[in-house]
């Protein structure tokens, strides 16, 4: 085992986080569920692979992740979704790279790789990012965001990239995938309102297609078939109703503040 905690946020996944535990059982003896009210049966799933379950009310993206952090019991960090899997590969190289001692660089992006239902792995045109996974809690932690849960390093900070994939089982059907959207698109009106950032108007109109074309094409959807078209019109979708809803609660708000003059007059 090695000196590197692995901490994962949770809401009724007993149908994934299993894949997602016993892919790292091999690293590490601390593992750390912060599960915000599962009624499927998630925490039982989880503790019997032998992880810490610690229920924490949903705070928000950011700020549910950095309770996590604060549960861990080690000063390396790795953290995964629910949905996600470290591929055999990744494992390895982790656990070369703290054979050798402490690592060179304090942060290290991981490739996370999107795959679609069916698939035992993700396909070679598959769509990848590489946030920011694995870290020392000296060089950052997760931004306190209610929508964004990305790792805020410090200035400076070493950052290396290491080459084997996550995999990542995402969309359990479209339909989930869409109710799954639709509620973050909630929370992302509210945080736009929070922050206080207003959108142009304008965008409402071209926010559908400019975010098809982007998935698509920029994700290369296009390359996946009528699945990869459908899972773009997905992204589209969320992409404009996230627009729709900052826009009507701009609009109810000015509303409401023109009531609010009417009686006062």
């Amino acid at each position: 085992m090695f000196p590197v905690s692995v901490f994962i946020i949770a809401k009724n996944e007993a149908d994934r986080i299993g894949a997602t535990i016993r892919a790292i059982r091999a690293l590490t003896d601390d593992v750390v569920v912060v599960d915000s009210g599962s009624s499927d049966g998630t925490q039982a799933v989880a503790e019997e692979l032998g992880a810490r379950v610690i229920y924490n009310p949903w705070p928000g993206y950011g700020p549910q992740k950095r309770f996590a952090e604060d549960q861990c019991r080690y000063d390396w960090l790795l953290n995964l979704d629910a949905d996600e899997e470290v591929s055999p590969e990744l494992l390895a190289e982790i656990r070369a790279l703290f054979s050798r001692g402490e690592p060179p660089c304090r942060a290290y992006g991981i490739r996370i790789a999107e795959t679609y239902p069916g698939e035992s792995a993700p396909s070679a045109l598959a769509y990848r990012i590489a946030p920011v996974r694995l870290y020392h809690r000296d060089a950052g932690r997760y931004s306190s965001s209610l929508v964004h849960d990305r790792v805020e390093l410090k200035p400076g900070t070493k950052t290396g990239r290491l080459k084997g994939l996550v995999h990542h089982r995402s969309v359990r059907s479209l339909g989930d995938q869409l109710a799954k959207l639709n509620s973050y698109t909630d929370q992302q009106a509210i945080d736009l309102e929070v922050r206080g950032v207003s959108i142009p108007t304008w965008r409402v109109y071209f926010e559908f297609p400019a975010a098809f074309l982007k998935a698509y094409f920029g994700r290369l959807h296009f390359l996946r078939g009528t699945y990869g078209f459908l899972i773009a019109m997905n992204y589209a979708t969320w992409r404009h109703l996230r627009l729709a809803k900052h826009y009507e609660r701009k609009r109810l708000n000015g509303l409401t503040k023109a009531g609010s003059r009417t009686e006062r007059a």
